[in-house]
């Protein structure tokens, strides 16, 4: 017997040959993608992950080769979270500003995801989470983990931040790797190996709060890693294993990315919404990580000697 899951990934590799045809016939407006503008005359941070440590960097001065870190948290100092739980955020992998906010969501494949107040470092809520890759906010105090391989993992993972440490539902989703919420189009979009998938809310007022799925679309290759909406566009920014590519949310349509095509392993991509620069990290070597931020729109890099970055975010 076929379990659904390798139903699943059958369909989707079956499909992905149909997908880049239609895929490479699409032509990308690039407009709305980067604006081309200079960067902001304005403090600029951003937000870096990887190893044991939460920091960020004032990137607005660009003379400046390595700038200096200006907030940096670490799990294992925070006493907020039981000392059970501190050992869990070792490798952190992703590290999201809360919009209006100084909070940030953190996530670590060590087993832990964390929402912590930049200013007092503590955690307003914690979870352990099997090899958690990314977090994202919903409405009404809710919280959605996406969780990669693990014996734990597997899936995504919903929780309300008054309750920490006690997940209310999950389903389940091979290698999850990403989660972003669409409050215009009231969907969650979730990320895993070869399937991007999109859930709604259901029973959000109720004691049993859920997600229910509504679509699966299957990914041109396999390895979905990093997911990110482009600012004031339809498109979300999607990486794998060997590629990065676009997907209309209207249109739900792949397509590649006209700057990152090709590009095996990168593991972040963020965009700043008002100025368009992107800032993303590509693993080095064979190594999950990287030294350098690499920029575009204008282009530049940032070498951190000794650090062991993973994903960065624009504190936007």
């Amino acid at each position: 017997m076929v379990d659904v899951g390798e139903a699943i990934h059958f369909n989707c590799g079956m499909l992905n040959i149909l997908t880049v045809l239609i895929c490479s016939s699409l032509l990308i407006d690039a407009a709305g993608l980067s604006t081309g503008a200079p960067p902001d005359t304005k403090p600029n941070a951003l937000i870096v992950c990887g190893w044991d440590e939460v920091f960020t960097l004032d990137v607005s001065d660009h003379s400046v080769a390595t700038p200096e870190k200006t907030w940096s948290w670490k799990g294992k100092e925070c006493l907020t979270i039981p000392e059970t739980h501190r050992g869990l955020f070792g490798t952190t992998d992703d590290c999201k500003p809360v919009a209006g906010t100084d909070r940030i969501l953190i996530s670590s494949s060590g087993g832990g995801v964390a929402l912590v107040e930049r200013q007092t470092q503590e955690a307003l809520f914690y979870a352990r989470v099997g090899n958690a890759h990314s977090v994202e906010m919903l409405p009404d105090n809710r919280m959605v983990a996406a969780a990669s391989t693990n014996a734990a993992g597997n899936r995504v993972v919903l929780f309300d931040l008054g309750q920490s440490d006690r997940p209310i539902w999950h389903d389940e989703l091979y290698s999850g790797h990403g989660v972003v919420w669409d409050a215009k189009r009231q969907t969650l979009w979730a990320l895993g190996y070869d399937q991007l998938r999109a859930y709604h809310l259901a029973d959000w007022d109720s004691d049993a709060p859920h997600l229910v799925r509504v679509a699966t679309y299957c990914l041109p290759d396999n390895g979905g890693h990093d997911l990110q909406p482009v600012p004031g566009h339809s498109h979300l920014i999607l990486t794998t294993n060997s590629n990065v590519y676009l997907f209309d949310r209207d249109s739900r349509m792949f397509a590649p990315h006209p700057q990152l095509k090709e590009q095996a392993r990168v593991k972040s991509v963020s965009i700043h919404p008002k100025t368009g620069q992107l800032a993303y990290t590509q693993a080095e070597g064979q190594n999950w990580w990287t030294e350098r931020i690499h920029f575009l729109n204008p282009s530049g890099t940032i070498h951190l000697p000794g650090e062991r970055i993973y994903k960065v975010r624009w504190n936007q």
